[in-house]
């Protein structure tokens, strides 16, 4: 479930679009009525959706989407004439007066980027550090010196040992390496 924070200038407006959200099946975590707020309680939850106003007391949107976490994604809801420049980078602009039915499907949309995007860094592989990659290489050249393997069979010979056992190579490697006699 896509965590959604809701921040408006006018904590009645926030109210608003949260009923709105709440009725529509969102979990609406908070709603701020600063851009400070707003940021601090992006930042405990890492990722979501941001539905603010273009305008708060200590900040404007364009300000509070660059402080953003980068897992959030920012739904502008004001009127055209706040925006004249346009809504910041890689925010969604919906115009006042508010349609619901926009807003709900606007959310949609963005829920399912959100989905996709963790999807997408689950899937991701993760990228071995450089301690990681010495303690492999190490591992290898110590196959390759006791065992007489080439340096493609000292790798295989990881590979398939941290596959057989579970465990990440760099974590076979060190067993190998542990093993020294």
């Amino acid at each position: 479930m896509t965590n959604v924070l809701v921040a408006f200038s006018r904590p009645e407006n926030g109210r608003n679009i949260k009923n709105i959200l709440i009725k529509n099946g969102y979990h609406v975590v908070a709603v701020c009525a600063s851009g400070a707020q707003a940021l601090s309680n992006a930042s405990d939850l890492g990722s979501g959706i941001l539905v603010c106003g273009a305008r708060f007391e200590d900040m404007v949107a364009e300000e509070l989407c660059q402080c953003l976490p980068e897992g959030f994604s920012v739904l502008i809801i004001a009127q055209a004439s706040s925006m004249l420049e346009g809504p910041p980078a890689g925010a969604v602009f919906l115009e006042m007066p508010l349609k619901v039915h926009e807003l709900v499907n606007t959310m949609e949309m963005m829920a399912r980027e959100q989905v996709q995007r963790r999807r997408r860094k689950r899937s991701a592989p993760r990228q071995k550090n450089e301690e990681e990659k010495r303690l492999i290489l190490q591992a290898k050249k110590m196959l390759m010196e006791r065992n007489h393997m080439t340096e493609e069979e000292a790798h295989r010979f990881i590979q398939k040992s941290s596959m057989d056992s579970g465990s990440g190579m760099w974590e076979t490697a060190q067993w190998i390496l542990g093993m020294r006699v």
